[in-house]
């Protein structure tokens, strides 16, 4: 895909935050694409924010047919807060979705308040039977802190190749030294696991800052097609943009941010910034979760790529 002249094509926004539904009555925010028994019909789990401004998880379908046309909405969110002096207390957002087994890997980011800065933000694991609900497997963090990852995590992205999970993860580098100066810089790095829960890290930086205007880059979401690994991320300086990245091993790799194939439109909800996509594939097809301006303030969008 490299070179490839093709640009992804925007259909439209899928879905727009709700103020009946309290679970997404603000934001309608990231989220990630599961296939079901149906072939073209997708469930998509999103994070929404309330009128606290506090994310939790939804759902609701979509047909690939008429992939602007959302229905089944749950009225009430699918996973929620955890409990008070949690990790994840105040919010739960960036949904990735593993099916293995019969089962619903839910990697998720907790958040909850701090004092010198505004949050922090770990990873968390769900798991749900088919036809059951998500619940916690642990009420930590899996990923703990280390000397290198001593702050927050972020958003992931994770494949099972050859029975070893792959994970892309946000690392947060360091905030603002100045009083007041709440910019937080974070990459993407790499780590591997056996089972999904215990997870092998060697501070592999795997998306770095490209200038020093930049200062976030998040929500890594990878694809294998044929021998060649393809990630799309957000970055940002004043704004997020998609960017996009192509490996042969999934560890290191090349920044081609001008081939990533979408960009802001001229006007309209995602004017002024696109971020957080997840990119999954439909027989010959790609399609792109993204969200607009403000995060995901305006809706939440969809792309589609023909790959041949």
């Amino acid at each position: 895909m490299k070179g490839n002249p093709n640009k992804w094509q925007k259909l439209g926004r899928i879905i727009c935050p709700k103020d009946e539904i309290p679970w997404m009555s603000t934001f309608a925010g990231p989220a990630f694409a599961k296939c079901t028994d149906q072939s073209s019909v997708f469930e998509i789990i999103m994070a929404g924010r309330d009128r606290q401004n506090r994310s939790q998880l939804g759902a609701f379908k979509v047909n690939l047919n008429t992939p602007t046309e959302s229905y089944d909405v749950t009225p009430e969110p699918i996973f929620s807060f955890g409990e008070l002096g949690a990790f994840d207390e105040n919010g739960v957002s960036y949904p990735w979705v593993v099916t293995q087994e019969k089962k619903d890997f839910l990697f998720y980011n907790g958040w909850m308040p701090s004092v010198l800065t505004p949050f922090q933000i770990h990873l968390g694991l769900a798991v749900r039977n088919e036809g059951g609900k998500f619940k916690r497997i642990s009420r930590a963090p899996i990923l703990e802190r280390t000397n290198d990852d001593y702050l927050s995590t972020g958003s992931v992205c994770i494949l099972i190749e050859n029975n070893t999970w792959k994970m892309w993860y946000t690392s947060f580098r360091k905030w603002g030294k100045e009083s007041g100066d709440h910019k937080h810089y974070y990459n993407i790095k790499y780590a591997e696991s056996n089972d999904g829960i215990n997870w092998r890290r060697e501070n592999r930086v795997c998306i770095d800052f490209k200038n020093c205007s930049e200062y976030a880059i998040c929500r890594p979401s990878v694809i294998r097609i044929d021998d060649l690994y393809h990630m799309w991320y957000s970055y940002r300086g004043e704004q997020y943009r998609i960017g996009y990245a192509i490996s042969e091993d999934g560890i290191a790799w090349q920044r081609l941010d001008e081939f990533a194939g979408i960009d802001i439109s001229p006007s309209g909800w995602d004017s002024n910034a696109i971020c957080y996509s997840h990119v999954f594939q439909h027989k010959d097809t790609l399609f792109m979760l993204y969200n607009g301006n403000n995060y995901g303030q305006e809706g939440l969008g969809i792309a589609r790529l023909k790959l041949f």
